[in-house]
This record gives C-alpha cells, structure tokens and sequence, in this order.
C-alpha cells in the first residue's frame, strides 16, 4: 500500500493515469483508514469533525472515480 500519500494528494491521486481505478480507491480508503485510526478517546469535538468532512471530500473523489461506489459510501455516511 502506498502510505506515503496524505489527505493533501486526494486530487493527484485521482488524476493518476498510470493507476488502476482500483489502486486509486484503495489508496484512498488507507489515506481513510489512517485519519480515522488517529483518533482516539481523547480527540476533541472539532478533531473528530474534521475528519468526518475530509472523510466525505475523500468519498467524494472515490465517486469520481467509480460512481457507484462513491454514491454508496456517501449514502452510508449520512446515515
């Protein structure tokens, strides 16, 4: 997996050429994975905000790669 990629390449990794939608998605979902593995207990209101809407920006550029999948991950989120 490629850990070296944060929240700030969410647009590069989608305009990858070279890259299998596949490998845009899951690098995605692990940049995902990461924010929301540092939460913890501790973290405040407002941590957990933030990563509930960078949550949604990373989802949103799933859809943009696989539609259905996007949709659906946004659908899960609101509910």
């Amino acid at each position: 997996m490629d850990c070296r990629y944060n929240i700030d390449d969410i647009d590069k990794i989608v305009d990858y050429t070279t890259w299998s939608d596949k490998r845009k998605i899951d690098t995605l979902l692990h940049i995902n994975n990461v924010m929301y593995s540092n939460l913890g207990l501790d973290s405040s209101r407002q941590e957990r905000s933030t990563t509930q809407q960078l949550s949604k920006k990373i989802y949103k550029a799933i859809k943009t790669v696989s539609p259905e999948l996007g949709k659906s991950l946004l659908l899960d989120m609101e509910s």
